[in-house]
């Protein structure tokens, strides 16, 4: 399972790529995207929810499980700006991107 929530996180990677480099370009983020984005992000959280649930996972799940519920609210507060037609803060979305890489990267600790 853990396997499959870092290929879920994978796939919200490439589209946050996406997402990002249009931010950075001044340009709002096409809004289908952000929903497959958050749907993929929630996707991988829910799989790595059910292997923290079952008790037997290693402390790498644990914190990239931490730093990928804080990456998902920094997004919820992404989301927000785009609700409101306006280009979130660089700043943010550099913070967001880094915070998500940091719990992949430790994810993927967990699955090698």
């Amino acid at each position: 399972m853990l396997t499959y929530a870092l290929l879920a996180f994978a796939v919200a990677a490439v589209g946050g790529l996406v997402l990002a480099s249009r931010v950075l370009r001044a340009r709002l983020a096409p809004w289908p995207l952000s929903l497959i984005h958050a749907g993929v992000g929630a996707l991988g959280l829910a799989l790595l929810i059910a292997v923290l649930v079952q008790g037997n996972a290693p402390a790498a799940v644990t914190t990239a499980f931490a730093l990928l519920v804080v990456a998902a609210l920094g997004g919820f507060f992404l989301a927000s700006f785009h609700l409101r037609g306006r280009l979130p803060p660089v700043a943010v979305v550099v913070i967001h991107a880094g915070v998500a890489a940091a719990g992949v990267l430790a994810l993927l600790s967990a699955v090698l």
